[in-house]
């Protein structure tokens, strides 16, 4: 069995891996100061000299989170999710904003984006709230952000069914005091029975596309809460790795998984009613941490009907982004869970692992004999040698006093005849 290499440490939290047409990789820092690393985003490209793999920096002072990285045509786009921003990066340096004035900040960001044969950027935007309504689980750190942030807003036309949340007033110098607040509308703000919000672009929630100098704007699909991993098929399928909802803030829920989707135009893919078109007032979502969720839209016969997922990953690994092998399967990066911040303590450890998906049956096997990472956030198969590529965040744990992170922890591996390894098992 061929063992897992380092190939290049020190990495201060990235998350995103991208190769160019000659297997030159690239990777992308966050740029999140935790453990008191050095803030901005930075991109690097991996060279290799005499003494082993070394990097370059190409560009730094990137708005954190970047969230993704993609190569096309010679240029890097990166998703900067803490400015609602994705960046053409050119050969000479030079910098493009290609999408501006995304929805934030809030809970998710604007996340990685992907190249279609319609040569059109397709990405993601992630969700300002855990399931549509803002609360007091705005934490201050990383890409939790602090209160007052920006509430949701809905790519398709809705009508809200007027259920509001209670919660203590942090704005008021009365301990006892409480505000109310609803769905779609700023943190205590109420809502009723009847209202009407517009559909609007750009949105929360969604996939998008636009041309490759930002033009065009268009939704996609909505309902997707968090998109973080997008790519398409061979064949010309997109697919959108969807983070599942928490048990926590005002509209908590329980056991909500993450979800593998294909994505088509039009769709509603659920969020924040339904999950793998199931709704959220199903017995197996009882939260711990609040009562069961209501429904906060009205008239769902006026939506599509919510799609249905590919894949039901277990809750809480935090699926982040995919690889698709030469074979056809998918490699499936699973981040981790983040107790005591998304589920209640006790949770047990889930994620931190890799997962094989055969699109033939969309079954799922664990993919063992990997590289031992804290935390896999992005894998890429290498164009010119094959090996499979994992990117580790690095050391990075919640605790009920906020993040535990270890900067430079981060690093990338190099897994060479990883399929006949798997092959052979």
């Amino acid at each position: 069995m061929t063992e897992p290499v380092i190939v290049l440490n020190g990495l201060d939290f990235p998350t995103s891996l991208a190769f160019d047409g000659n297997g030159t990789a690239y990777v992308a820092e966050s740029g999140l100061p935790f453990g008191g690393a050095r803030p901005g985003g930075r991109i690097r490209r991996l060279d290799e000299s005499g003494d082993g793999t070394t990097s370059t920096i190409v560009a730094e002072g990137l708005a954190a989170p970047v969230t993704g990285l993609c190569l096309h045509q010679g240029s890097l786009y990166a998703s900067e999710g803490g400015a609602g921003r994705i960046t053409r990066i050119d050969p000479d340096g030079g910098r493009t904003p290609v999408v501006e004035g995304m929805p934030g900040p809030g809970n998710y960001h604007t996340n990685m984006a992907v190249v279609g044969a319609d040569d059109k950027l397709y990405f993601s935007q992630g969700a300002m709230s855990n399931l549509g309504v803002i609360g007091l689980d705005a934490y201050e750190i990383g890409w939790l952000k602090r209160l007052p942030h920006a509430h949701d807003t809905p790519g398709l036309d809705i009508t809200l069914a007027g259920v509001d949340m209670t919660t203590a007033d942090p704005f008021d110098n009365d301990p006892g005091a409480t505000t109310t607040t609803g769905a779609f509308v700023p943190f205590g703000t109420r809502t009723q029975a009847g209202q009407r919000v517009p559909a609007a672009v750009p949105c929360t929630a969604a996939v998008l596309r636009c041309d490759l100098d930002g033009g065009n704007l268009e939704l996609v699909a909505w309902g997707l809460r968090n998109a973080f991993g997008l790519g398409f098929l061979p064949d010309g399928r997109l697919l959108a790795l969807d983070q599942g909802a928490d048990d926590r803030g005002s509209r908590p829920i329980g056991n909500a998984p993450d979800l593998l989707f294909e994505v088509h135009q039009g769709r509603w893919y659920g969020w924040p009613d339904f999950v793998a078109g199931v709704p959220v007032t199903a017995p197996r979502f009882r939260p711990v941490r609040g009562p069961q969720p209501e429904f906060v839209l009205a008239q769902h016969e006026t939506l599509p009907e919510p799609e249905a997922a590919l894949v039901e990953f277990d809750p809480h690994v935090a699926a982040t982004k995919f690889a698709v092998t030469p074979t056809g399967r998918l490699v499936v990066a699973l981040f981790g869970d983040e107790t005591p911040m998304t589920a209640p303590p006790g949770h047990p450890q889930v994620g931190r692992s890799l997962l094989l998906v055969d699109p033939a049956d969309w079954s799922t096997r664990p993919l063992p004999g990997g590289p031992k990472a804290h935390r896999p956030i992005d894998v890429a198969v290498g164009p010119a040698d094959g090996a499979l590529y994992v990117l580790d965040f690095g050391d990075f744990e919640m605790t009920d006093n906020g993040v535990r992170a270890q900067p430079g922890s981060g690093c990338l591996w190099r897994w060479d005849n990883w399929e006949g390894d798997d092959e052979d098992r």
